[in-house]
């Protein structure tokens, strides 16, 4: 309907400070001319929202504007209560505990239609601690000296500013600025070592959803290559499970070709596909074929000296 969609635009804005019209239209599954049209009926129903010429353009709402009005239902309830019931199971914290029970008290009545558990990530009692110590980090808006071993086995002392904790991959990392170059940059948890908070106050307040964007941005200039695999159809799940990318070829036999992008010395998608063993063939690219190859060697160079 087009109220909903009309409020759903004032929300986005609120929440995403310029938008182009190109995102709300992909957005809310309508035309440009749409978007454009509910712009005109928001303006003209007094939310102030301005337009914004040029490469960098879009339309954003003023700052002064606040939304008064209750808008949650039953339905929002229901998916906040459990998507903070997912991140209870993942992390021990006081505050998200107290912050659960207030949204219950709220809205005791909402029935909830799924199940977030994320109890593995909890299992790591250092991981834990690490992430406690880091939001304290965060909040004070301190930067943070640690050491930590990369994936290339290259071991280093960092000091960078903590913008927010992620959980992605399966894992947590510490997303941050890192001011020696100007960018925003990720580290995983569990290689991180001798965290230390100093009483360095950060060199800026970061917006976090701007330093995720910046570090995606970063993220996709880096080395990454595109692997192409011959796979036996025994192992067709796994491979939807476990790497993500999409078959492109499948043969009357079930057998299939499958490709996916990913960064290059990334650790986790090279063990999976040594983990399928004789069930798959790399096609491409040649560099990942001879990695594999010498991989090999080494293992069975091991064995025989047995």
């Amino acid at each position: 309907m087009k109220i909903e969609r009309l409020l759903g635009i004032t929300i986005y804005l609120l929440n995403h400070k310029r938008v182009t019209t190109q995102t709300l239209a992909s957005r809310f599954e309508v035309s440009t001319r749409t978007v454009i049209r509910d712009i005109n009926t928001l303006s003209l129903a007094g939310i102030p929202i301005v337009t914004i010429y040029g490469s960098e353009g879009g339309y954003e709402i003023l700052d002064a504007f606040k939304l008064e009005r209750q808008l949650a239902n039953k339905k929002d309830y229901s998916y906040i209560i459990t998507a903070l019931q997912g991140l209870q199971s993942a992390f021990d914290s006081r505050e998200l505990n107290d912050t659960l029970e207030k949204m219950q008290v709220i809205s005791p009545d909402c029935n909830m239609e799924m199940i977030l558990d994320f109890g593995a990530v909890n299992e790591n009692r250092s991981i834990n601690e690490k992430l406690m110590l880091l939001q304290q980090t965060v909040n004070r808006r301190k930067k943070v000296i640690f050491s930590y071993t990369n994936a290339v086995n290259e071991y280093k002392e960092h000091e960078v500013e903590p913008v927010a904790t992620m959980y992605k991959w399966y894992s947590w990392y510490l997303l941050c600025y890192y001011p020696k170059y100007d960018d925003y940059r990720i580290f995983k948890l569990v290689r991180m070592e001798a965290i230390v908070i100093t009483e360095q106050n950060n060199s800026k307040v970061h917006n976090i959803g701007e330093a995720k964007r910046k570090w995606e941005q970063s993220e996709q200039k880096q080395n990454s290559i595109q692997v192409k695999l011959l796979c036996k159809s025994i192992i067709k799940a796994k491979c939807e499970e476990y790497l993500n990318g999409m078959i492109i070829e499948e043969f009357p036999n079930g057998d299939f070709i499958y490709e996916f992008h990913v960064p290059e010395n990334e650790h986790f998608w090279y063990g999976t596909i040594l983990a399928f063993s004789h069930h798959i063939k790399v096609l491409e690219p040649t560099s990942l074929i001879e990695r594999i190859k010498l991989s090999c060697k080494k293992i069975l160079e091991q064995y025989e000296e047995v």
